[in-house]
């Protein structure tokens, strides 16, 4: 134990960025606009989609936080877990209802996890019959992704509604001709994923696919019955270049899985081992015309996401207790007009077609739409961006959003950055036209802020972010047990109501060092304050739910040799409450992970990794289970 928390003093004090690139040099100085702070995370791929225009964008030509994660940083992660990446981004928190593949939401800076909007390769993939209409991560594979973009502020005025809580953008595929990956480990857990990519004269094409199998473990705590998991996923792109300046695209996702759960038996109705399993499929695909010219880019979309759900108890026989799909048909049209020097205009519009059924509603429908403009000045050592959007929604009416980031760049190293974001969360199809719903919901509000100083030294990076965002119209579910008045009427099961309102502000903090010998320190530390701020409410001035105060995130990284390298991951979290009353608290934890890579040829490299070294128990999500020790041990392969 003493040398646990030697260990834990000693990679505390080098709080810092995640997963570094370390073979990568800064770009070189630019006549407009100086040398850029540009921090490890984002060097290998200066361009981020998840601003503007959402075309590529350089990363220093913001006053937004975003932490970007390129295909060396997965690779360095290992596996397939998604979230063990994503915490290495400040600001972020998860929480999981038992293994590989159940519900696992991410928190952002203290919001929800259904206002974290989520896109695949462009497209919006939330999924509109769940109750929140959020996107659930544990059917999201990480070994297929080229790439993960988060910005951690409200940003409603590019994205509309849902961005409430930040945006995450994930592009799949990969940056090689042909590759192949495939590792084995605890709980019998087994992942394959391969993909090929080529190029023949104005086409090209990219194709891949992954397979995950795991026997798990038991979901419940108490339970000893393991819940496995298994996914399958496809993915493809195609490009044509049709003349200088225009291509064609289109590209596709299929995901589709099986996963054992457990539920809440009779006669104690607690959480304890089922046979009960749940299968979902989720397609989404997006086709489209990319214009690029001296002064004007365009890009014109249609896109569709579609996720189905079907819940089996074996129990009460073979057919489905409850099933649900959930849709989204989008058109949209944005663009970026440099009408002068360091003046930008970016624009678009897009709508949004959405429906949803379940096993006990019918088809549901609405529409949203939206514009916005926003105007970028980038000159010297100035950035400067406000922009102004509307949205009509067919049930609530209309929403004004608008948002404005700076940075400066103080000399070649030091930078500031601030911004202000507004957010909206339209209410679902399930809020609004369910058994449960109310017609007269109306969107959930935010107004974020930030501001940040960073230095990017030679060998040292530091950079600290205080943000705050206050949210109102949050909406709840409310009990009608024993009244059939007011909002209660005809609804004896309950509804929903715009009855909370939440503040949550803090500071991050991200550093890094390079020392001699191939070593380097890195990591991130978040310190969260977020309450709820419903007028007379009984949970008034309490903490929100699954929002630890106190995160931290510390990795060290040893190049031994040129083809042998070895790292760790550490893990600290603070105590939280699982409930909004703050009667059910989250003991806080610590957990280890030790990684190591070896390339055995200039094709093959062969890596492993010990997760949850001390075998941590502990919860994030009150009642479900949370992996032990496990080893696990693979090969990559790229031509």
């Amino acid at each position: 134990m003493k040398l646990k928390y030697l260990l834990l003093l000693m990679i505390s004090l080098s709080v810092s960025l995640p997963a570094w690139a370390q073979d990568e040099v800064l770009p070189e100085p630019d006549e407009d606009h100086g040398t850029p702070i540009v921090f490890r995370e984002a060097i290998p791929e200066r361009f981020i989609t998840v601003l503007a225009n959402a075309g590529r964008q350089s990363i220093e030509l913001t006053g937004d936080s975003v932490s970007v994660f390129v295909r060396e940083d997965i690779e360095t992660v290992q596996g397939a877990d998604l979230g063990r990446l994503l915490e290495r981004a400040p600001g972020v928190s998860l929480s999981r209802n038992g293994g590989p593949g159940n519900f696992t939401a991410v928190r952002v800076r203290g919001a929800e996890g259904e206002q974290l909007l989520v896109l695949i390769d462009g497209v919006r993939v939330a999924d509109p019959a769940s109750p929140g209409g959020g996107f659930d991560f544990g059917n999201l594979l990480m070994g297929g992704l080229a790439k993960v973009e988060l910005q951690r502020s409200s940003n409603s005025t590019i994205w509309g509604s849902q961005a409430l809580g930040g945006v995450l953008a994930a592009t799949t595929g990969n940056g090689q001709s042909s590759w192949a990956s495939a590792e084995y480990g605890a709980h019998d857990s087994r992942y394959a994923a391969g993909g090929v990519s080529f190029e023949t004269g104005p086409a090209a094409l990219g194709l891949q696919g992954g397979y995950f199998d795991s026997d798990g473990f038991s979901a419940a705590a108490a339970g000893t019955e393991p819940d496995g998991f298994r996914q399958t996923e496809l993915a493809g792109r195609v490009r044509l270049d049709l003349a200088k300046g225009l291509a064609a695209f289109a590209g596709g996702r299929y995901a589709d899985g099986r996963l054992e759960l457990d539920g809440f038996p009779a006669p104690l109705f607690t959480l304890a081992d089922t046979a009960e399993y749940q299968e979902t499929r989720q397609l989404s695909g997006a086709a489209g015309l990319d214009f690029s010219g001296a002064a004007l880019d365009l890009r014109a979309t249609v896109s569709t996401a579609d996720t189905e759900r079907a819940n089996f108890d074996p129990a009460f026989g073979a057919a489905p207790g409850y099933a649900t799909d959930g849709t989204s048909e989008r058109a949209e049209l944005r663009g970026r007009w440099r009408f002068a020097e360091g003046l930008a205009l970016d624009f678009g519009g897009e709508r949004e077609w959405l429906r949803f059924s379940t096993l006990f509603d019918p088809v549901r429908r609405t529409a949203i739409w939206g514009g916005y403009a926003q105007l970028d000045y980038d000159r010297g050592p100035l950035h400067l961006a406000a922009g102004l959007r509307r949205d009509e929604h067919r049930d609530f009416g209309g929403e004004w959003s608008l948002g404005a980031d700076l940075a400066y760049a103080l000399s070649r190293h030091w930078r500031l950055t601030a911004s202000y974001g507004e957010g909206f969360k339209a209410p679902t199809l399930f809020q609004l036209h369910s058994d449960f719903g109310n017609a007269a919901l109306r969107p959930e509000r935010s107004r974020s802020y930030d501001a940040g100083v960073g230095y990017d030294g030679d060998d040292v990076r530091l950079k600290a972010t205080a943000f705050r965002r206050d949210t109102a119209g949050l909406i709840g579910f409310v009990s009608c047990f024993g009244t059939a008045t007011g909002i209660c009427a005809h609804r004896p099961f309950g509804t929903y109501d715009n009855i909370g309102r939440a503040r949550a502000q803090g500071l991050e903090l991200e550093a890094g060092l390079d020392l001699t010998g191939g070593l380097s320190l890195g990591g991130a530390y978040t310190l969260l304050d977020a309450q709820d701020r419903t007028s007379g409410s009984a949970s008034r001035g309490n903490d929100l739910s699954r929002r630890p105060k106190h995160v931290l995130t510390a990795v060290v990284d040893w190049t031994a040799s040129a083809a042998l390298s070895f790292g760790a991951d550490l893990r600290v979290v603070s105590d939280s409450f699982d409930d909004a009353g703050n009667f059910v608290r989250l003991g806080g934890y610590e957990v280890l992970t030790l990684r190591a890579s070896w390339d055995a040829s200039e094709h093959v490299t062969l890596f492993g990794r010990v997760e949850n070294l001390w075998d941590e128990t502990f919860q994030t999500a009150a009642g479900y289970a949370t992996p032990g020790r496990g080893a696990y041990m693979g090969a990559r392969a790229r031509f």
